[in-house]
């Protein structure tokens, strides 16, 4: 091939694209990595949510048989708010 016009367009679209490939691999490789690290800590923020969730049904089946005030307020306090429906 002669060094033309057309041959220069070329090979400067093609190192173009050749970046961009690079540059999405790295960003796609940083973002698996940081996807893996939250996914773990999910999974360690759900599993305590599930024993703190069976430490109040447990702490509410037994105040349900004690039937202690003190209790009573402090389960009404951790309960969930619900939002008003509109």
């Amino acid at each position: 091939m002669k060094s033309d016009t057309t041959t220069l367009v070329l090979n400067f679209a093609l190192a173009v694209l050749v970046i961009l490939g690079v540059l999405f691999a790295v960003l796609a490789m940083n973002r698996t990595r940081e996807l893996r690290a939250l996914s773990s800590l999910a999974s360690f923020d759900q599993t305590a949510m599930i024993r703190a969730q069976a430490l109040a049904n447990d702490t509410a089946a037994y105040n349900a048989t004690a039937k202690s005030p003190e209790l009573t307020k402090i389960l009404t306090a951790i309960q969930p708010k619900t939002a008003p429906l509109k």
